[in-house]
């Protein structure tokens, strides 16, 4: 027979693990999820770019705006005309993927983070973190993450 005092220490021995393992691999903390954007330093690739392929063509990108690639994890913008720049399009804050390239800042729905198209530094908090640089190659009208 099992002792009433026994079964609540392992009921909250469970809870308490399955709480512990939801905020580790979920989108908690101030800035990383289960792994793209954390531990990043600017300017080097994020681990949930990946390289190789062609991202879009040099037309798509607006001047003075961007192009959210969620699937690639990637926004590239185009402060000023022929100048092309690439970010990790995970929000620094709490990992959700950012939105809408408007106004000049790259902005996440999720608690209204900003980070500038020219360099990803944070227009507007929650975030204290800029979104980590991403290398791109462009060729012709060609941008390709590298």
């Amino acid at each position: 027979m099992t002792h009433p005092a026994a079964r609540r220490t392992v009921l909250l021995a469970t809870g308490a693990a399955a709480l512990a393992a939801g905020c580790v691999g979920g989108s908690g903390g101030d800035g990383s999820s289960g792994g793209s954007s954390g531990g990043s330093s600017e300017g080097t690739p994020s681990a949930g770019a990946s390289g190789g392929r062609a991202l879009a063509r040099t037309s798509e990108i607006p001047v003075g705006g961007g192009k959210i690639f969620a699937d690639r994890k990637v926004v590239v913008t185009q402060p000023d005309r022929g100048e092309f720049k690439a970010f990790s399009a995970i929000c620094t804050h709490q990992g959700c993927t950012v939105a809408t390239v408007a106004d000049g800042t790259i902005n996440c729905p999720c608690h209204g983070s900003e980070f500038r198209i020219t360099d990803g530094s944070v227009a507007g908090g929650p975030a204290t973190r800029p979104l980590p640089a991403e290398r791109i190659t462009v060729q012709g009208d060609s941008i390709e993450l590298a």
